[in-house]
């Protein structure tokens, strides 16, 4: 999931992050759980016309925390 080539993929076919909803009073796991199901590809999605590539530099942070940290905003 994480290796798509965004030049190549068809934006049709990813999931646009404005459409996700996030209920904040699910425990935070399950906040993950449902966000992942939502967005279908956590790494590669739109965000209205724009394609977007997540990615991590090697500092041992998964998505998983990024996720987690993410979502505790909310």
């Amino acid at each position: 999931m994480k290796n798509i080539d965004i030049r190549t993929i068809n934006p049709d076919t990813l999931v646009d992050i404005n459409d996700t909803k996030v209920n904040a009073k699910l425990p935070i796991e399950e906040r993950i759980l449902d966000f992942i199901q939502q967005i279908k590809n956590p790494y590669c999605y739109k965000c209205g016309k724009v394609v977007v590539k997540i990615s991590f530099n090697d500092s041992g942070a998964t998505l998983e925390d990024r996720m987690e940290s993410f979502l505790r905003m909310m």
